[in-house]
């Protein structure tokens, strides 16, 4: 395991996998097992890293350029690291979290253009030894997870006819999700100790089971630290 008696799980795909409702039943399903869950998402998380979100994702820095934002990812990470995932982990919680280090290889670095080497440097520093134990990859085509989101977006923002507000990342072309959709499944493919690829197109109940069968054989034994939610 990557840090104490914890696990750690990142979940990871593109705009409108469904990642935000399978962590929710996972961690229910945790929970009446009697572990210990926290609940986390990227960026954000800690008090830090949730400043710095509203940042990234309302375009503000974009102008900044891609290289700024993958600075800003890793330092937002960083917070969120030594404030709230390891202190977690070494209490023996299971953490699940939305978004991690393989969003930042995917995002900002295929469709960003950065070269690896500093991407893998900004990783090295953002996670500080912290690598998931466990992450899952929800896959389904962009376009498909593109027309979730706007749907999403059209009922957050009712009455009807008011425009739709999507984030700096939701609005790009479909062609570049397309391409995060490609990058997410590398990536798979060159860990599969550590990727799992779950079919994101079937049903919730059908994702969750899948989700489940995959996480519950390694969840930690032995004394389960108290339970502790994160804000999302």
């Amino acid at each position: 395991m990557s840090v104490g008696k914890g696990l750690f799980v990142t979940f990871e795909g593109g705009e409108g996998a469904g990642k935000s409702t399978q962590i929710r039943l996972l961690a229910d399903s945790l929970r009446e097992r009697g572990c210990a869950v926290l609940s986390t998402r990227e960026p954000g998380g800690s008090p830090g890293a949730e400043a710095v979100r509203h940042v990234l994702l309302s375009g503000a820095a974009q102008d900044f350029g891609v290289r700024m934002e993958a600075m800003l990812f890793a330092a937002a990470r960083s917070d969120h690291v030594e404030e709230l995932i390891r202190p977690a982990l070494l209490s023996g919680t299971v953490v699940l979290c939305d978004r991690f280090m393989d969003s930042s290889r995917v995002y900002q670095g295929v469709t960003g253009n950065l070269e690896p080497p500093f991407i893998e440097a900004l990783e090295r520093v953002a996670i500080n030894g912290v690598v998931p134990d466990c992450t899952i990859i929800f896959d389904l085509p962009a376009s498909v997870g593109l027309d979730r989101v706007r749907r999403r977006a059209i009922v957050a923002n009712a009455p009807a006819g008011q425009e739709v507000e999507l984030d700096r990342f939701e609005k790009e072309e479909l062609e570049t999700h397309e391409k995060r959709r490609e990058a997410f499944l590398d990536i798979a493919r060159a860990d599969p100790g550590r990727c799992h690829i779950v079919d994101a197109t079937v049903s919730a109940s059908e994702i969750a089971a899948a989700v489940l069968a995959i996480v519950e054989p390694l969840l930690p034994k032995g004394d389960n630290a108290p339970e502790t939610k994160a804000a999302t």
